[in-house]
């Protein structure tokens, strides 16, 4: 039988009379799907239906409206997220090969060419600038969420795996504590505790400039030490977290809470903006860069710093993808770099259980 699990889906995909027949089962059950699949086959066969008219593929650019309309109504609320998808979008339409393809056209040596097309791209009227490898970057999140929403949509059954190209500068650099200190000392108001708490929690700065005091835990609970912040925010559930406090972290948010009359509600980082709270720290930031020497990175970086550090400290891939909200496990594992030494206590932990195991196998047969 030729059906396939897409998701929680099962998909048929077989060719009849020369013709390439696909299409979803909409059931679960791989027993049910086989037969759905078996008897479309008998159907064809028999010529009772014939060979099913089905709906034409939109080319990149005809499917490309409706996703911008869908992008500005579901991130209505965040207008610089829609703006994100919409100014990828146009950078994609640029490319014409893409342009014109049907969206089930779009595989792997299209998006290597379209890579292709834009790295030699450049920037500037007078001093040409080459296109940053972060920039083609967010354009390839468009690319890959465009794509997505159409796998959902069940006009195409899957597209190629699309992943960010490496070299990006900045978001992925490591400060040390040195450069943490520095930087931190030159850092205003309010960049410094937010850049401390994403430094600390390794919490995302767009999940600190959404932070609200009915979020803000001081009394510790379990086996927290410093209270806790919970943020309710985030595309996957495990976005949505309790984060531990440090320290440093809950003594600047008592000192924010005291100076805003302690409040039980409302944004902890109020900022007189369209949507009353801090959206973006851009000019701070480059500010305490130049005044602190530090080498340029962006505020993102710190979240990177603060689960690089775990890992350095022993804890596993599975505690860094709770502490994170990381989706999947695999980009937690990136953080764990076993040393010679972890991995030689490795081996003398087991050793050591191995040889309690083997006295109380040993006490046993005595008595």
């Amino acid at each position: 039988m030729s059906i396939y699990k897409r998701g929680n889906v099962y998909w048929y995909d077989f060719v009849f009379n020369g013709v390439r027949q696909q299409g979803s089962t909409k059931q679960g059950n791989q027993r049910v799907a086989q037969q759905i699949e078996a008897a479309e086959r008998t159907r064809l066969a028999k010529g009772e239906v014939g060979i099913k008219d089905r709906k034409p593929i939109p080319t990149f650019a005809e499917y490309a409206k409706q996703f911008r309309a869908k992008m500005m109504t579901d991130h209505a609320a965040k207008p610089k997220t829609a703006a994100h998808y919409c100014n990828g979008l146009n950078r994609l339409l640029e490319f014409e090969t893409l342009r014109t393809a049907k969206l089930d056209e779009i595989g792997r040596q299209l998006v290597d060419d379209y890579i292709s097309f834009r790295s030699k791209a450049t920037i500037g009227k007078k001093k040409k600038k080459p296109i940053k490898v972060a920039s083609i970057n967010r354009e390839l999140e468009a690319l890959r969420r465009l794509l997505n929403v159409s796998v959902e949509n069940g006009i195409i059954a899957s597209h190629p795996k699309i992943s960010r190209l490496k070299g990006e500068k900045g978001r992925d650099r490591v400060l040390d504590h040195a450069e943490e200190q520095a930087y931190l000392m030159a850092a205003k108001q309010p960049l410094r505790d937010v850049a401390t708490i994403i430094v600390d929690t390794g919490m995302r700065p767009e999940e600190v400039f959404r932070m609200c005091w009915e979020n803000v835990h001081f009394e510790p609970a379990g086996n927290a030490r410093f209270g806790r912040i919970f943020n309710p925010f985030g595309k996957t559930e495990n976005a949505r977290r309790n984060v531990s406090m440090t320290q440093r972290v809950r003594a600047l948010l008592e000192m924010r809470h005291e100076q805003q009359a302690r409040p039980v509600e409302g944004w902890v980082f109020p900022a007189a903006t369209t949507i009353g709270r801090l959206d973006s720290l851009k000019s701070q930031h480059a500010k305490a860069l130049k005044d602190s020497s530090v080498k340029p990175f962006v505020l993102y970086s710190l979240r990177h710093t603060m689960l690089t550090r775990l890992g350095e400290a022993g804890a596993d891939a599975f505690s860094i993808q709770k502490i994170a909200g990381h989706s999947s496990i695999v980009v937690s594992q990136r953080y764990v770099h076993p040393t010679p030494e972890r991995l030689e206590n490795a081996f003398a932990a087991l050793e050591a259980y191995n040889a309690a195991k083997q006295e109380k196998l040993n006490a046993g047969k005595v008595q």
